[in-house]
C-alpha cells in the first residue's frame, strides 16, 4: 500500500511543512514554511513565515524600491522566505487583492511577485492580510515526498489565517505543532529517539 502525504492527490498546496527536531542544524530548524506550489511531478515552492526579518526593514526596501509614501502607511512584516534567491521578493496575502503577476495559490492565499502590491499596501490599500519574503524553499520533483515519508523532517499541517498572518513569529512553530496535537517539549531533537 502506497503511504501518501496528504489524501488529497497528494497535493500540498495550501498546506504548512513544520520543521521536525533533525532538521535543527540546518536553515530550516523550527521553520513553518507556506507551500506556495507543489505536485510529485514538478517539485514544490514554499515561504518559511516565521523568520521575521530585523535587516532590511520594510522601510529600508521601500527606499530601495523607490515606494512611496515612505514610510508607508500600512506596515506588513518582512521574513526570510528561504534559502533560496534572496534578492527576489514575494508577498504573500489573502485573496481579496490581485494585480498582474498575482498567482492565486487556493481560497485562502494568493503569491504576488510585482511591486504593485506593495505600492498598495505603503498608500493604506491592498489586501487585507499581507506578509513579504525576501528568497524561497524550493524541492525538485520527488524530493519534498522523500523527506516527509521517508526522513520524517516535516509535519503537514493545515494552514490558518492566524499562524500563516500572525504577527508573532516566534510562536508559529508552536502553535503549527499544537494544531497536530503535537507538545513540542515532548519532541526529541535526536533522530530515532523518542
Amino acid at each position: 500500500m502506497k503511504k501518501t502525504l496528504a489524501g488529497q492527490n497528494d497535493n500540498l498546496t495550501g498546506m504548512l511543512l513544520v520543521a521536525a527536531p533533525q532538521l535543527a542544524e540546518t536553515v530550516f530548524a523550527q521553520s513553518v514554511i507556506y507551500l506556495c506550489a507543489h505536485s510529485p511531478e514538478d517539485g514544490a515552492m514554499g515561504l518559511i513565515i516565521n523568520r521575521r526579518l530585523a535587516q532590511p526593514g520594510l522601510d529600508d526596501l521601500f527606499a530601495q524600491l523607490g515606494i512611496e509614501p515612505n514610510p508607508p502607511e500600512r506596515r506588513i512584516a518582512v521574513c526570510m522566505g528561504g534559502p533560496v534567491d534572496h534578492s527576489h521578493g514575494f508577498v504573500l496575502h489573502s485573496t481579496d487583492w490581485t494585480g498582474e503577476g498575482s498567482l492565486g495559490v487556493n481560497e485562502q492565499a494568493t503569491l504576488t511577485a510585482s511591486l504593485d502590491v506593495l505600492r498598495d499596501l505603503a498608500s493604506g490599500q491592498g489586501p487585507k492580510q499581507a506578509l513579504m519574503a525576501l528568497g524561497h524553499a524550493a524541492w525538485g520533483p520527488g524530493q519534498l515526498e522523500e523527506e516527509i515519508l521517508r526522513d520524517s523532517s516535516w509535519y503537514v499541517v493545515p494552514a490558518s489565517d492566524e499562524i500563516v498572518f500572525g504577527l508573532d513569529h516566534a510562536k508559529k512553530w508552536r502553535k503549527a505543532l499544537a494544531a497536530i496535537n503535537i507538545d513540542p517539549l515532548l519532541l526529541s531533537g535526536a533522530v530515532g529517539e523518542a
